[in-house]
């Protein structure tokens, strides 16, 4: 008991000499006192018996690794489209400035513009100024940032936390993962350490340095949104979402974790408005990393290509293959001779694992793929006609041809096909590259609505191949929900969900 009242006469100190308490009664205390300070620690304790949450303390994060953080400045020519869409040098001739009366104050104006033949100068080309981050992963100068940042660049000009700027010399870049790597002539340079997305999880905490709209060594925070996100336009990056405030300037800058340690390259944003709207994409460090040695060793990076085009699968697919639930990769066509062609791989199958690791999304199948080395062995689990079964692929060489990931229309309503079909003569097999297939020579109803036109070439349903309308009809009758018609059009394979009732 004495030990408790001395602790508690500690503080009731302490609260006179916070001023929150007078001191005139402190001389008076006795046991009741003590009491009843007692209750009310016990009561606040009672009343805070929730766990505490820590928040991270940004400003060491920042204090600690904002030295190895960079400004990248851009100079170079960059090619304007002409009014046709194209990108070739030519002058646009105009000897009488039509729309623009002589006596105009701005008809002199505009004339100084012209070339001595009438026309106006070559606009083909137009200077590009442009800024982003990156950081140092090397004391010798080894700079990570993104392709696009210094992409059409003649000069990179990098500024470092202490006011220093080097001229830096573009190692290598890769436009399919968006890493690029920078060396400056610097040495004993601040260094961030890497780490790992392996055990990263949705909700924690990450932290992005950058230069927004130039505003050098900003920092803004968040939490990862989703890990693994695939966009449709870099189908090799398995991106990692965050909400922490990404603008233009802050691409190319490290992505943080708790630790300090590096986790992904700030890469893009989505955004009606061109600025940050609360989606902000970030490439994973180990992507990044291997890339990095790839361009150090050779120059360029390589990755690895299947050789397929694919199609999400959704709803109306899965009905139409049987499948328990939309998932896997859709195989709308094979690059004939490619690594699928050789596997054995065939339009109308669906990809649903890869080397044991399942597709949930068909944008996972190229993450996965051209992750993978060219010459790598992958099993493949796929599902065809109702049943799994494995096979095995020695991939390519992306840098032969790209992957394609097809977009299908997924629209549809219930009712019949609404397809007019005949036989193709000889001469339009000749030119549609096909040695079967139907005409569409109408569309209506459901498959209109889904996206099949007049002149489309149906090549199979379901996956099957048809040669006569019997075999259409038929399938049609047996399908319960939808059925999946793979179309050709101007040379390229699409498969297209229809709903049939």
């Amino acid at each position: 008991m004495t030990t408790q009242l001395f602790t508690y006469r500690r503080l009731i100190v302490a609260l006179v000499s916070a001023g929150i308490i007078g001191a005139a009664g402190f001389g008076a205390l006795s046991l009741s006192h003590a009491q009843a300070a007692k209750s009310a620690v016990v009561n606040v304790t009672s009343q805070a018996s929730a766990p505490l949450v820590t928040l991270p303390d940004f400003s060491a994060i920042a204090g600690r690794n904002g030295a190895a953080v960079v400004n990248i400045s851009v100079t170079g020519m960059v090619k304007t489209s002409d009014t046709q869409g194209g990108t070739t040098a030519r002058r646009h001739a105009v000897p009488e400035l039509p729309g623009l009366d002589p006596n105009d104050p701005f008809f002199e104006l505009f004339k100084r513009f012209q070339g001595s033949n009438g026309s106006f100068p070559d606009q083909s080309e137009m200077p590009l100024r442009a800024q982003g981050s990156g950081f140092i992963v090397s004391a010798d100068g080894i700079i990570l940032t993104n392709a696009h940042v210094v992409r059409d660049a003649t000069d990179v000009t990098v500024k470092l936390t202490d006011r220093r700027e080097f001229q830096a010399k573009v190692v290598g870049s890769d436009a399919r993962t968006d890493v690029a790597v920078l060396k400056i002539d610097a040495r004993n340079l601040p260094v961030l350490p890497l780490g790992s997305t392996r055990d990263m999880k949705v909700g924690e905490w990450v932290l992005a340095i950058g230069s927004p709209f130039g505003f050098e060594n900003s920092v803004t925070a968040g939490v990862v949104s989703a890990k693994g996100r695939s966009l449709p336009d870099d189908s090799f990056v398995p991106f990692i979402q965050t909400d922490v405030a990404v603008n233009p300037g802050n691409s190319g800058g490290p992505l943080l974790n708790t630790r300090g340690e590096v986790v992904g390259i700030n890469s893009q944003i989505y955004s009606r408005s061109g600025g940050y709207q609360g989606l902000s994409f970030a490439i994973p460090i180990e992507l990044a990393t291997r890339v990095k040695e790839q361009i150090l060793a050779t120059g360029h990076a390589s990755h690895a290509r299947l050789g397929v085009a694919i199609q999400e699968v959704n709803q109306a697919f899965a009905d139409s293959f049987h499948l328990e639930k939309p998932e896997g990769a859709l195989v709308s066509s094979v690059d004939q001779g490619g690594p699928a062609d050789q596997a054995g791989l065939k339009s109308g199958d669906v990809i649903l694992m890869v080397n044991g690791q399942p597709i949930v999304a068909s944008a996972d199948l190229p993450a996965l793929i051209g992750a993978a080395s060219p010459g790598d062995k992958v099993s493949l689990e796929v599902w065809r006609q109702g049943k799994r079964e494995s096979l095995t692929a020695r991939l390519g060489d992306a840098g032969d041809k790209a992957e394609k990931l097809a977009l299908a229309d997924t629209g549809g309503e219930q009712g019949k096909l609404g397809l007019a079909l005949r036989s193709l003569q000889p001469q339009e097999k000749r030119d549609a590259g096909v040695s079967q297939g139907l005409l569409v020579a109408q569309a209506a109803g459901p498959a209109a609505a889904a996206g099949v036109q007049v002149g489309d070439v149906l090549i199979a349903v379901n996956g099957t191949p048809v040669t006569s309308v019997e075999q259409v009809r038929s399938f049609v009758a047996k399908a319960s929900k939808s059925v999946a018609l793979l179309i050709q059009r101007d040379g390229s394979k699409i498969f297209v969900p229809v709903r049939v009732g």
